[in-house]
């Protein structure tokens, strides 16, 4: 059965960086979709950035420059390195994933089968 189990989030002042990992088990695929999702408070949830199995990356306008995506295939670790934080990046930070590799190409919540639980990033000014 298919797990991903978020890890590092915490809080960071304005300028800061933080690393996000996900941990994905029984994901046995040839090829397959990852992504971040981040829902701020009180607004819908949104793609952060996604990352096919062949290592194919797309990012939302919010990531762009500033955060890099990444997968180690081997240990199914995903990683999102977040830089230059904002107040507005404030928010629950969920790791998915997909069996299809195409669903990548959307950043759709909708698209996305299994999801982590979440943790928590605060960005203070």
């Amino acid at each position: 059965q298919e797990q991903l189990v978020e890890s590092g989030g915490g809080s960071v002042q304005a300028g800061g960086s933080l690393r996000l990992s996900c941990a994905a088990s029984g994901y046995t695929y040839n090829r397959y979709c990852m992504a971040w999702f981040r829902q701020p408070p009180g607004k819908e949830r949104e793609g952060v950035a996604s990352i096919v199995s062949d290592g194919t990356t797309r990012y939302g306008l919010s990531a762009k420059g500033r955060f890099t995506i990444s997968l180690d295939r081997d240990k199914k670790i995903l990683s999102l390195q977040m830089d230059s934080l904002e107040p507005e990046d404030t928010a629950i930070y969920y790791c998915a994933a997909d069996p299809w590799s195409w669903k990548c190409n959307s950043l759709r919540e909708q698209d996305v089968r299994d999801w982590g639980q979440g943790t928590q990033v605060t960005v203070s000014s």
